[in-house]
């Protein structure tokens, strides 16, 4: 049985806890929530973009509540650490809890800057835990299914791709998220998936050319983002929470193959997923498996279990995306493209 701890006690650890329950061989062990609050195990009232509306309430004669973070890495019994905390306190979070030996799963972007970013991948590269950054859109079954049928060229090689993830302004976390200098804008906590997506399939791009704007956070809120692949292929993505509260949230992709156009649109569930073959009718493919979170969480489990790193993502992949994040927002303030390393 692994044991696993949260720190924060919002949308995403709600996320997670649901995840967790679907998995065998992981406890909700103990909570941590410096301000105090939901230390009585009480989700229900968090709300967020994607997920079950199930409330969450936690059996606290089974788990744990710490308002000091430093009790709960000096619990023997914790193996792993959940950070579900606000973007600016990643770093302290996840350097303190690698320091106790524990494993840690962190959500994201890693940090908040590239720099701090890469403070936590040496502090990974020396600590006796596994790091994972939370990058639930590679565990996705429809985005999985991509991914492979890029990798394995099933379809032929890609000609083009658009990923696009846009939302109204977040609903909950808003001292945090409204404040562009703590969150990053959407640039940072919404359109980094699909960043990160982008160089799963097609590598770390060569070079990134962006527009954008700023709508109430003072960040980046809304992104076009145009990517220069080693493939050549013509990929761009585009993401921001930036809509008129109403819009609610929506996430898709359209990738034309040389033999096949696949369509993915959420709001189209449960015929999210088209796929357009030449010669042949159109078809809805059915991806089976859990959600992201279920498949991230079971991927960092199974590492943990077998004493092999997570493969499928990795910390340098989490500083990575948070560089490109950081070469789009150059891009729209010069108005260039900007080569990346």
């Amino acid at each position: 049985m692994i044991n696993a701890g949260f720190v924060g006690l919002g949308f995403m650890a709600a996320t997670h806890v649901k995840a967790y329950r679907q998995i065998p061989g992981v406890k909700i062990a103990a909570i941590c929530n410096p301000s105090g609050r939901r230390l009585d195990g009480d989700l229900s009232d968090v709300t967020g973009n994607i997920g079950g509306t199930d409330a969450v309430k936690l059996d606290m004669n089974e788990v744990k509540a710490y308002r000091n973070y430093a009790d709960l890495l000096a619990d023997t019994s914790i193996d792993l650490i959940d950070v579900c905390t606000h973007t600016q306190s990643h770093l302290t979070y996840a350097m303190e809890a690698l320091q106790a030996g524990k494993h840690v799963l962190c959500e994201k972007p890693l940090a908040r800057t590239s720099k701090l970013a890469r403070e936590i991948a040496e502090a990974s590269a020396r600590a006796k835990g596994f790091f994972m950054p939370a990058m639930c859109l590679r565990f996705w079954p429809e985005w999985s299914w991509l991914q492979k049928a890029i990798e394995t060229k099933q379809f032929g090689k890609v000609l083009g791709a658009r990923f696009r993830r846009v939302a109204e302004p977040p609903g909950w976390g808003q001292k945090h998220f409204f404040d562009g200098k703590q969150s990053g804008g959407a640039l940072l906590d919404l359109h980094i998936h699909d960043v990160d997506f982008v160089q799963f399939c097609f590598g770390r791009p060569r070079s990134v050319f962006a527009t954008g704007y700023s709508k109430f956070s003072g960040a980046v809120d809304h992104v076009v983002a145009q990517y220069e692949v080693e493939s050549g292929a013509s990929v761009h993505a585009e993401g921001g929470w930036a809509m008129t509260p109403g819009f609610g949230f929506n996430m898709s992709y359209t990738v034309n193959f040389e033999n096949a156009t696949a369509d993915y649109d959420f709001s189209r569930s449960p015929d999210a997923l088209k796929l357009f073959e030449t010669g042949q009718a159109a078809r809805t493919v059915k991806c089976e498996g859990p959600d992201g979170f279920v498949g991230e969480l079971t991927h960092l489990l199974d590492a943990i279990r077998s004493g092999r790193p997570p493969s499928v993502v990795n910390v340098r992949d989490g500083v990575s995306a948070v560089e490109i994040c950081e070469a789009e927002e150059e891009s729209i303030t010069t108005g260039k493209p900007i080569r990346l390393g």
